[in-house]
């Protein structure tokens, strides 16, 4: 299934550049909130959602192959480094189908401030559905999504957005 979805997100990757990024607010989840999640980040941890409750954190779909991804991993980046003593906690979701070293390796090489993990399928159905890559999920202290952005976003915007969850 994986398999599938990748050049199917490739090809939505390219139409975003095309047409420039996306915003919306979502409703909220029945539930009231985001939906929990746990993953196993690239350095050997395990992130949950529930453990970063209070927190404003930043989930952002990506992948190593992906265009406007590539170009935006630097300022969420920056964005970490300028907000993570205000709480902000972003985490990187890669949905790349090749192995976890590779996805580890891109990720030292742009010294990210920021943890990362493979999106499980579970994480894509419960965010989703991811159709374009990059999407960013933006979730407020009391664990709201508030934001999802689907396509590349410049420092700027991306700033503004940020300080609305802060």
């Amino acid at each position: 299934m994986r398999r599938l979805i990748v050049p199917l997100l490739l090809l939505l990757a390219l139409a975003s550049i095309a047409l420039g990024w996306q915003s919306f607010t979502l409703a909220q989840s029945p539930r009231g909130g985001a939906p929990p999640f746990a993953v196993r980040t690239l350095d050997g941890r395990t992130l949950r959602l529930d453990e970063l409750r209070g927190r404003p954190v930043i989930l952002d779909f990506w992948a190593t192959w992906c265009t406007p991804c590539r170009a935006s991993m630097p300022h969420l980046s920056t964005m970490q480094g300028r907000y993570g003593t205000r709480g902000l906690v972003i985490v990187g979701l890669s949905v790349d189908d090749g192995p976890p070293q590779a996805v580890r390796h891109f990720a030292e090489q742009l010294h990210l401030r920021f943890p990362v993990a493979m999106a499980s399928e579970g994480m894509l159905d419960d965010y989703g559905p991811i159709r374009s890559i990059p999407t960013t999920i933006f979730i407020d202290r009391r664990g709201r999504i508030v934001r999802r952005v689907v396509g590349y976003v410049d420092v700027e915007t991306l700033e503004g957005f940020v300080r609305e969850i802060l």
